[in-house]
């Protein structure tokens, strides 16, 4: 733990006024409080938005939502690593906090992205139960306990973009959805009614955008939030991928 001896935080923010503007770095001074998480000194930095040289300036823009590690929507790189600013608390943290955007998403102002491609990534893996109400939605199929456990742990993903985000092989030159769509679509396969998508999303897995272009980095699992063992899906997707394309193959 870093002991915090001043009683203002240093704060260095990388900001951006709209998509197409040029970004920039701006400093505040935040007053030092006990506990305090990066979204409260941001709060205060809104309250009142001067920055280093007393100019007035306006408030800084983030994105956030339940302040407890659930919703993932206060995703941004603090002090060069990707997490949520809920849970970083300033205590554990270097001088100066520096505070950048997610780099692997469209900026929309400040720390604010665009993680719509995500979404449109759990609707290429038809990230869903497929129910179509033509039967009686009673108690479902039985699921094992050991089953349970499993999935339980692919099913806290929060759709927060941190695994985009650390991954080397997702970018503007890679068509990879990522390992985010990969483990839900490990999630998706185990369940025996969404089973009945496997094929499509498999299709998906073996085609340009899926497993062929994941480089075994394991950044993903390392900057995880939730701990998801990201690699074990993969690892499972890339056997499952060479065996359904081998029987995809004789079937032609």
């Amino acid at each position: 733990m870093i002991e915090t001896k001043e009683k203002v935080l240093r704060f260095k923010i990388k900001r951006q006024n709209d998509l197409d503007a040029p970004s920039y770095w701006e400093e505040f001074h935040v007053p030092y409080r006990p506990n305090m998480n990066v979204i409260s000194a941001l709060m205060e930095i809104q309250r009142n938005p001067v920055n280093v040289n007393g100019e007035a300036v306006r408030a800084v823009v983030w994105d956030y939502n339940c302040l407890e590690e659930v919703c993932g929507a206060c995703s941004m790189r603090i002090n060069g690593k990707v997490r949520q600013a809920c849970s970083a608390l300033v205590d554990k943290l270097e001088q100066p906090i520096t505070l950048e955007p997610m780099s692997t998403f469209p900026v929309e102002k400040d720390l604010v992205v665009n993680r719509e491609r995500m979404f449109e990534d759990l609707k290429k893996i038809k990230g869903w139960i497929p129910i179509d109400g033509t039967y009686a939605l009673d108690a479902g199929p039985n699921i094992s306990s050991s089953e349970q456990q499993e999935a339980y742990k692919y099913s806290t993903c929060m759709t927060c973009g941190c695994c985009l985000e650390a991954c080397p092989n997702v970018n503007s030159k890679s068509p990879f959805i990522g390992p985010q769509a990969m483990g839900q679509t490990k999630y998706f396969n185990m369940h025996p009614t969404g089973a009945l998508k496997k094929e499509e999303r498999m299709e998906v897995v073996i085609g340009d955008e899926g497993i062929a272009n994941c480089g075994n980095s394991q950044n993903c699992v390392q900057v995880c939030p939730k701990e998801i063992p990201l690699t074990t899906a993969l690892a499972e997707l890339n056997q499952s991928a060479n065996k359904y394309a081998l029987t995809s193959w004789f079937r032609k």
